[in-house]
Order: C-alpha cells, then sequence, then structure tokens
C-alpha cells in the first residue's frame, strides 16, 4: 500500500492550516508506524476541519483497507478521486480496495489509470499483475511484474508475485531465482522461504524442501501454512508423529476445515482411528461440502466395516476439478435407477489396484440389465475384454465419448454406494478377470522348463509405487523376507517390477533364480505368469488384486496402518475369498509377520 509523506489535496482555511498540517502530520507518522488506533482520531478531526482534503481522505481510506474494512475504505478513495483523478498512489491504492471486495475488473481500471498517470509505477504495475495473476492471465501478470522490477529493482514483493506467477507455469528454477532474490533484499522474508519450499517440493527435492519450510517456521512460527505444508511433506516420508505436531499447530492458529482434515489424517496414518473421526465431523460441520473430509471419514467408516455410512461418505468425496476431469458431458450420473435396457459407461478411476478390484462390479451391473461398457487405462484392456458382462472396453478421455451413446454414466468406485453394498453382500464370485490361454500355456512351458523337482511356485512381490503417500510402511525391502529363502519345496518367482526390482541383485539365490521380469511387460503376461503359479505373497499393490482376481491364492502382508478395503483385525477378506492377511501389529515391524508366514509355508497352509 503506497503512502507519501506528504499528502496532496485541497487546503483548509488559512487560519486553521497550520493546525490542519499538524494533524495530518501527526496521522501519517502514527499511520506509519503501525499505531492505526492513534492515527484514526487524527485523520477524523483532520476530516473534520476540512472534509474535501484529498489526502486524509486517501489515507484514511488506506487504514480501513488495513483493518479490513474494505467499503468504507472505497467510499473514502472514491471521494478523494472525485476532487484530485491526477493522483496515482490513490488509483492503485483504490484497485487494491477494488481487488479485496472481489472486483477484479474495476481493480484493473484502477492500476490503468495509475499507469497512464505515471507509466513508472511499481506498485501499480505489481498489483496489476496480482489481478491478472488472479484471473489466470499468467504471462501478462508476469509482463506487469517485470515492468514492476525495471522501474524499482528492489521492489521484493514483485520478485516474490513474479515467482509465484512462474511457479505456476511450472518454470521452478526461475521462480527460486526470484525467491532468492527476495531473501537477498528481505533475509527475514518467511513467505520466501515458504514458496521456494513447495517450488523444490514441486522438482522433487524433499530435503531442500523441508529446509525451506523449516526456514520460514523459524522466522514466522504462526506460518500455519507453512506447517500444512511441512507436515505434508514429512507425513508423505512416514514421519506421521512429526506431521500430527505440524497439523496440531496448523488447527490451534486456525481452525479450517483443511487443518482439521490434515491432522485427523496423521492420527489415522498412526492406527489412531478413534482419534480421527471427531476432526472429520469438525471439517465437515464447518464446511457440509468438504470433499477431502468427506473422503477420509469414508475411508475411516470403510475400514470398520460400517459399508452403508461408508459408500454414501464416499459417494460425496470429489473436488470439482477430478470429478470435471471424470464426468461424461450431457449424461447423467447413474445413482441407482433401473438400468434395464439401458446403456452405462462405467469410467474407471484412480489406481491399477482399484481398477482391478471394482472390475468385479461389470457383471453385476449387467445383471441388471445394463449395456455395460467400460472406460479404463490402457494397460488393462486385453484384460477388461474378457471380463463377463462388458460389452465394450476402451480408453481415453471421459469427455471424448458422444454423450447420446449413453443413458448414464457412473464413477467405477461409485457403484457400491448406487447398488447399496454392505459388507454381507461383497460380490465376490471368482474369478472374473482371466488371462489369455495361449500367453498361460507359453508360461506354462518356461515354467515346466526351469522346474528342477517338485516344489510350491510362489510369486513375490515386496514394493509397491515409491510415489504412494504410505509406501514406507506399505512396502519392504527384500532383505526383510530373506527367511523366506530357505524354505524348502518352494520355488520363488519374482512378480516385481519398477525401482525396488534391483534389491534381487543381493537377494539369496532362491529369489534370484526364477527372475522372469523383465518379460513381464504388460498386465496380460504377469496374469499369465501368475495363473502358472500356486500362490502369491505380495504386499498391497495391483499384483495382489490382480491375483485374486484371476482367483489365485493370495497371502497379503499388510502394515500396521492397512487401507480402508482390508477392515480391521481380520486374517481375512470378503472382497478375494481364500485370500490369507498378514497384519503388523507394530508399524514398521515386519520381523513377526515374516515369521508368521515362513510358519505358514512349512505346515503348508494357504
Amino acid at each position: 500500500m503506497e503512502q507519501h509523506s506528504q499528502p496532496r489535496g485541497a487546503h483548509a482555511a488559512s487560519a486553521s492550516s497550520s493546525h490542519l498540517t499538524t494533524l495530518i502530520d501527526a496521522a501519517l507518522a502514527a499511520h506509519q508506524a503501525g499505531q492505526y488506533a492513534a492515527a484514526e482520531p487524527l485523520y477524523r478531526e483532520a476530516l473534520t476541519l476540512d472534509p474535501a482534503h484529498t489526502g486524509a481522505l486517501h489515507y484514511f481510506g488506506v487504514l480501513h483497507y488495513q483493518r479490513g474494512a474494505h467499503d468504507i475504505a472505497a467510499s473514502l478513495m472514491s471521494r478523494a478521486l472525485k476532487l484530485d483523478r491526477r493522483n496515482a498512489a490513490c488509483w492503485s491504492n483504490r484497485g487494491l480496495v477494488a481487488a479485496a471486495l472481489g472486483h477484479l475488473d474495476e481493480a484493473m481500471i484502477c492500476y490503468d489509470q495509475a499507469l497512464q498517470l505515471q507509466p513508472d509505477f511499481a506498485d501499480a504495475h505489481n498489483n496489476f499483475g496480482v489481478a491478472l495473476q488472479a484471473q489466470g492471465a499468467l504471462p501478462d501478470a508476469i509482463e506487469h511484474y517485470r515492468l514492476a522490477l525495471a522501474a524499482n529493482p528492489a521492489l521484493a514483493d514483485a520478485h516474490l508475485n513474479l515467482g509465484t506467477a512462474l511457479s505456476k507455469l511450472d518454470r521452478f528454477d526461475e521462480a527460486l531465482a526470484c525467491y532468492r532474490e527476495v531473501l537477498s533484499l528481505e533475509p527475514t522474508s518467511a513467505e520466501a522461504h515458504f514458496n521456494a519450499g513447495n517450488a523444490h517440493n514441486a522438482q522433487g527435492d524433499r530435503d531442500a524442501a523441508i529446509a525451506s519450510f523449516e526456514s520460514a517456521l523459524t522466522l514466522r512460527a504462526d506460518y500455519a501454512q507453512a506447517h500444512v505444508n511441512l507436515g505434508s511433506l514429512i507425513g508423505k516420508g512416514g514421519d506421521y508423529g512429526g506431521a500430527e505436531a505440524h497439523f496440531r499447530r496448523a488447527v490451534e492458529l486456525k481452525r479450517n476445515p483443511t487443518h482439521l482434515v490434515c491432522l485427523g489424517g496423521s492420527l489415522g496414518a498412526q492406527g489412531r482411528l478413534a482419534e480421527e473421526e471427531g476432526y472429520y465431523r469438525e471439517a465437515l460441520a464447518l464446511d457440509p461440502h468438504y470433499a477431502d473430509a468427506h473422503q477420509n471419514l469414508a475411508w475411516l467408516l470403510l475400514k470398520r466395516g460400517d459399508y452403508a455410512q461408508g459408500w454414501a461418505e464416499f459417494a460425496l468425496r470429489w473436488r470439482k476439478s477430478d470429478y470435471d476431469a471424470l464426468a461424461v458431458p450431457g449424461v447423467a450420473e447413474w445413482r441407482g435407477e433401473s438400468l434395464e435396457g439401458r446403456r452405462l459407461l462405467v469410467v474407471g478411476e484412480q489406481g491399477f489396484g482399484d481398477h482391478f478390484q471394482f472390475l468385479r462390479f461389470a457383471s453385476v451391473l449387467a445383471q441388471r440389465g445394463a449395456t455395460v461398457d467400460l472406460l479404463v487405462r490402457a494397460p488393462l484392456l486385453p484384460l477388461v475384454e474378457r471380463i463377463p458382462g462388458v460389452h465394450r472396453a476402451f480408453s481415453g478421455q471421459p469427455g471424448s465419448q458422444s454423450g447420446d451413446a449413453y443413458d448414464f454414466w457412473v464413477p467405477m468406485m461409485s457403484v457400491p454406494s448406487c447398488i447399496g453394498m454392505d459388507l454381507a453382500s461383497v460380490p465376490a464370485d471368482l474369478p472374473y478377470m482371466f488371462a489369455d490361454q495361449a500367453k498361460i500355456e507359453t508360461w506354462r512351458v518356461r515354467l515346466g522348463e526351469a522346474s528342477g523337482q517338485p516344489a510350491r511356485k510362489a510369486g513375490l512381490v515386496w514394493a509397491g509405487s515409491p510415489t504412494f503417500g504410505n509406501d514406507r510402511y506399505r512396502s519392504m525391502a527384500l532383505a526383510d523376507l530373506s527367511a523366506l529363502g530357505t524354505l524348502p519345496n518352494v520355488r520363488w518367482y519374482a512378480l516385481q517390477k519398477g525401482p525396488a526390482h534391483a534389491q534381487l541383485a543381493d537377494a539369496p539365490a532362491a529369489f534370484r533364480a526364477h527372475d522372469f521380469t523383465g518379460d513381464l511387460t504388460s498386465f496380460e503376461e504377469t496374469a499369465a505368469l501368475i495363473m502358472n503359479l500356486d500362490l502369491v505373497i505380495a504386499v498391497d499393490t495391483g499384483v495382489a488384486h490382480l491375483a485374486g482376481a484371476l482367483g489365485k491364492p493370495v497371502w497379503l502382508l499388510l502394515p500396521a496402518n492397512s487401507d480402508w478395503r482390508w477392515l480391521e483385525a481380520r486374517s481375512d477378506s470378503p472382497w478375494y475369498p481364500g485370500m490369507k492377511l498378514f497384519r503388523q501389529t507394530v508399524l514398521g515391524d515386519w520381523a513377526p509377520v515374516v515369521e508368521r508366514l515362513c510358519a505358514a509355508l512349512q505346515d503348508g497352509g494357504a
């Protein structure tokens, strides 16, 4: 907000001009010192003496803006501009007030007026850039920020705003250069450290992001957004206790839905289910449409086995941007209406494991009379086309489909809420996915040739995608399973893809002897190999769901903070009859799990 040491405006009567000048000077001194309560009566007295004093009107308006009384500020500044339309600073400040009131078009008119009067007005260029950025006009905003810096290279706000705009365009190296410039001008800028943390995080530089957020909090301990972003980052790394501490602080500073849901999520990740629910309920009391609260509450209820409430909450999980990306234009979303003779498009969502688990509903919907088409991720197509009840399967964008081709569409994971599924009515007729027979035979020959003596053939997956939020605890190191390599009469087949496959290089020979992962170039190949195995032992990944959908025995290794779909404390799953669950009792401690696994293998049980 621009302020001048000497206000411009009409003069009061000569008899009181000296007193008026003294009042204005005192008001400005108190105002610039942040002593708003002291400045206010001085401005009021000045305006009593001269109601047309443009300086008093302008800066009294500034004071109201700084206090958040934007309507009053607008009125005062508009009165000043009627009296003096050539005050560039007042035009710029009036633009700030318009922006604060949500009137961006009016704000940009004000900034333009200021720049017409003073083309090198750095603050006006900066403010104009902020308004343009709020409307999504990033290139234009960047141009104004650069003009502001050309006029005043020391304007830290313009460097900061330029960095923010560049970050939104994924130009993170340039953005970080802007934040470094801010810190050279204002070493105590918590905002610069915070924004740098976001840029580092977007680049995948976790350590630098953490350091930046910590620097922001060192400078400003009550920086709620920095607590949230740091908590989220260390939580993704598995430090849920540390994340909880930052989220609690954020809640203390501002009890809003986002902070409450973050805190609840950190508690749930630690297995403290009884504590987390209240935070989601409170978030929804503040904002009944807050999608993240509905989703987290749904996961909690589903994990407890409360499918009636859980699926109802899950149906409300959508952020608008996510829903719009999935929705089929011109087609009504199916919410449980009769499907007899109707054409229904089921749109896949989430990861491969979610697809494998929920593709079972294609036959359920077909049995209700629907012609069922599936829109899924391309790598799944060959397998999906063989699912009973599927009329057609394809990949692509939902919006690319002709709206008149369907009566309804439905997100794949919303089907349970639409059919009123409870825990006792999970459709679990296995198998509902089928591998290609020719590929099965090819793998049968290869495995037969590799066999040295009769033994149980077991597939092994020890890690999931490292980008998954709970991967630190969901995945394990192959070394943790080394005891399995000593068991007699078990032949191990690695099904592990991704970075964790490299762990085979230092693994016992029993794990390395039958590694065909280089040939597992598709889910089709993986499915065909699995069909030649007796058992799949896996952590919670898509391969475990694929094996389950194929009807193969699966022994699933679960962390103490396991996913909602595996319920609580059970050693079996209603989703996959015959699946056996081996659960941690202490988060991160796989040793007892492996001991039970070895004992079960030696007993020959499945």
